[in-house]
């Protein structure tokens, strides 16, 4: 077969492969070994040259220790380095980090703002439409079956407009019974109520909605005034009392008069 490899050679290049393998092993090792047994070798040395008072060898091999130990120094040095690198790597990171994401808020709460305003641009036009339909609903007197059958298909049409403006998230504005607020209706008149407490909205004259957040047009209402000025006791029956005891004590002196001139 062309390309096939003899089982014989694929064995022997396994073998070769364990092999090298286990060579690169036994020189790591024999490294190994071999720096433990000059740093033995070093430290008898040193014992020697102590047990001698060769001062020579003991300055040389002091130089040479303290050389290694200037290299641990430097070594240590440049680790705290790196680390602290590291850790200025990584905190730059994580700011990266939050301010995309920081980025990805903003954008999606602007891209949802866009989205608002389109939908609140279109809806605002609308709302005049709306108006008909509710002038209209008022102004429809049902005097025949063929009227109410059209009053019926308009009724149809203005509820189901109503419900895609409420898919799209708008909503009336609460008024009668609630507090006035200028944030949300426009007063146009004032009146006494006994019914309802000063500031409170007693009738709507057009209808106000919003859109989420955003006011797409304020209510027109009529705000109570309070129950009013408590109106004065009526006085006729005092003053009708005085207007006849005025009229006898003026009677009394020509009737003494008249008698008088008789006699």
């Amino acid at each position: 077969m062309v390309g096939a490899i003899p089982r014989k050679t694929y064995f022997m290049g396994s073998l070769d492969g364990a092999a090298s393998e286990e060579a690169s092993d036994e020189d790591d090792n024999a490294a190994a070994e071999e720096t433990l047994s000059v740093v033995a070798a070093s430290l008898q040395l040193y014992r020697d040259a102590l047990a001698t008072n060769d001062d020579s060898k003991v300055a040389e091999i002091e130089i040479s220790l303290k050389s290694i130990e200037d290299e641990k120094i430097e070594l240590q040095t440049k680790v705290a380095s790196l680390t602290k690198e590291l850790s200025s790597e990584r905190d730059r990171v994580l700011r990266i980090s939050a301010d995309f994401d920081n980025f990805r808020k903003r954008t999606d709460r602007e891209r949802a703002s866009l989205v608002t305003n389109a939908q609140g641009e279109v809806v605002e036009k609308l709302l005049s439409v709306m108006d008909n339909f509710e002038r209209a609903k008022t102004q429809i007197k049902v005097a025949t079956e063929g009227e109410e059958k059209i009053n019926n298909s308009y009724q149809s049409i203005s509820k189901q407009f109503m419900e895609i403006l409420g898919s799209l998230g708008v909503e009336p504005v609460e008024t009668v019974g609630k507090p006035f607020d200028p944030l949300l209706h426009e007063a146009i008149m004032r009146e006494d109520s006994s019914e309802f407490k000063e500031g409170v909205v007693i009738e709507e004259y057009r209808k106000g909605f919003r859109l989420g957040d955003r006011l797409l047009r304020p209510s027109m209402v009529k705000v109570s005034a309070g129950p009013g000025p408590a109106k004065p006791e009526t006085t006729e029956p005092k003053e009708k009392e005085q207007i006849e005891t005025d009229e006898k004590t003026a009677e009394t002196p020509g009737d003494e008069g008249t008698g008088e001139g008789g006699n």
